[in-house]
């Protein structure tokens, strides 16, 4: 079982949808610090998937550094997601270093 780094979540925003997150954001605390939206794998995924930005390929390759959870347990480590999560499939954004505010990664 993983220690998440907050331990009690509001209801913040109401999904019921899930999202890929890694260990660096729920296990460590950092901030999101790169988010995209894919085709979601199943009709409970959201298709949000969360990187502090850090993860290299090894940890990446390693799926125990990551886990599914619901989008809402993302927005309580860091609320400055919440306005791109109505952005569309294909979306890929980067948090502007030092700040709550994102820019679009064209593709």
């Amino acid at each position: 079982m993983k220690n998440f780094k907050i331990t009690e979540f509001e209801d913040i925003i109401e999904t019921g949808k899930t999202c890929l997150v890694t260990n660096k954001i729920t296990v460590e605390g950092m901030k999101v610090g790169f988010m995209y939206r894919e085709e979601p794998d199943d009709e409970d995924d959201s298709g949000w998937r969360f990187l502090s930005g850090t993860e290299d390929d090894d940890y990446m390759d390693d799926p125990e550094n990551m886990m599914m959870v619901d989008l809402n347990v993302v927005a309580n480590y860091d609320r400055a997601i919440i306005p791109i999560l109505k952005k569309p499939v294909g979306s890929e954004w980067e948090r502007i270093e030092g700040t709550n505010r994102w820019q679009v990664l064209e593709g």
